[in-house]
């Protein structure tokens, strides 16, 4: 973890005690303990810590809401999947503008509808095909033929957030 993101989100207490470490402290008060890796980043050593779950389920999501907010959440997804399931921004913008007559369903009920609409999403993320392929035929030294009739030498590539790699067979 990086104690930089973290601190951004919850209290922080440096202790001494815990091999220049930190305590971290959670919403419901309880606090873990962190000390850094050989490389620098912090830790939490888990076996020796209470049980710790790293998942949000919608139960402990809708506690963050009144029972109100959660209904017009629920409404909101309702009519994004009626009225044919358009990105986030453009039925945020629909709602600002007014575009649906006597609609009761506003931005913050569109934000409080728990993540993006997967349906949304269908069609719109499949991946795109390269425009064009090239391919180069090359002559191999008479050494390689000899011990090797057929030869195919394949190079690509690929991204990785952002950082070319070649990848060849």
């Amino acid at each position: 973890m990086s104690l930089g993101n973290v601190k951004k989100k919850h209290r922080v207490m440096y202790d001494s005690t815990l091999d220049e470490g930190f305590l971290l402290f959670k919403v419901d008060g309880t606090a873990w303990s962190f000390r850094p890796s050989k490389k620098g980043l912090f830790f939490s050593d888990v076996e020796s810590e209470v049980a710790h779950t790293f998942i949000n389920t919608v139960d402990s999501n809708k506690t963050k809401y009144t029972i109100k907010e959660y209904s017009d959440a629920v409404h909101a997804r309702s009519l994004q999947n009626i009225i044919g399931r358009p990105n986030t921004q453009d039925f945020i913008k629909y709602m600002d503008q007014n575009m649906i007559p006597n609609c009761p369903v506003t931005k913050a009920d569109v934000l409080c509808a728990f993540g993006a609409n997967i349906g949304a999403l269908q069609g719109k993320t499949v991946r795109k095909k390269s425009t064009r392929v090239v391919t180069t035929i090359h002559e191999l030294p008479a050494e390689i033929i000899e011990h090797h009739s057929n030869v195919t030498l394949e190079a690509d590539i690929m991204y990785i957030n952002g950082i070319p790699f070649v990848i060849s067979t």
